[in-house]
């Protein structure tokens, strides 16, 4: 399929001054920014940054970022399974993973986060998509925003609802090896009951013998 791929942004007025939401952001305009030194939850932030300038240019890659001035103080991703997971083992042209969403502590509650998802489905080209993600305990910085799990979870939750997102049960095992673990997807508009089908077959492998 072709992944087309149609620039949007806002401006957020927060207590640091104007934060601008934009993407997808190619790789040319991604390296001429720095990232904050907070957005640390998956790689150090030069590594990481680095490896989102590959992902922005990949047919598939999208990259949303909001910044201030020219520093990253959030970005969420998104790209094709990772082909070591059980998600790429069909792979579905269609169906593409947010694969990290991360904001800097010191903007937590300024709405950065729900403001990534939204710039994202706001070009209609998402509407083709399955989107899908996994939410892992380990990955949220509990110690940081001073959350339980339960709680942290209570708020992904929340957010990822206001882009659409619902939870699908799987047989995944490190999905299963905690409960407050889940797998999440957004059924765009234009999704066909084919591509459901095959995700139902990802989802129960075990069931189906994949």
């Amino acid at each position: 399929m072709e992944h087309i791929k149609t620039y949007h942004s806002k401006t957020l007025q927060t207590s640091i001054g104007e934060v601008i939401v934009e993407g997808p952001v190619t790789g040319e305009q991604l390296a001429r920014y720095t990232f904050h030194e907070g957005l640390k939850a998956f790689r150090q932030p030069e590594q990481q940054h680095k490896a989102l300038v590959g992902i922005a240019d990949l047919p598939e890659g999208r990259i949303i970022v909001a910044r201030h001035d020219l520093l990253v103080l959030g970005y969420v991703t998104y790209l094709y399974p990772d082909p070591m997971e059980r998600w790429a083992q069909d792979r579905i042209e269609n169906m593409i993973e947010l694969g990290a969403i991360e904001v800097v502590n010191e903007t937590r509650g300024m709405g950065l986060g729900r403001a990534l998802l939204d710039i994202s489905f706001q070009d209609e080209a998402m509407e083709q998509y399955l989107v899908i993600t996994n939410e892992y305990y380990w990955h949220w910085d509990l110690k940081g925003t001073n959350r339980t799990v339960w709680e942290y979870r209570k708020m992904m939750d929340r957010m990822m609802k206001t882009a659409n997102f619902e939870e699908f049960a799987t047989d995944d095992p490190e999905i299963s090896s905690h409960p407050a673990n889940c797998l999440m997807a957004r059924i765009g508009k234009h999704v066909k009951p084919e591509t459901m089908e095959r995700f139902d077959r990802l989802r129960f492998r075990s069931r189906f013998n994949f």
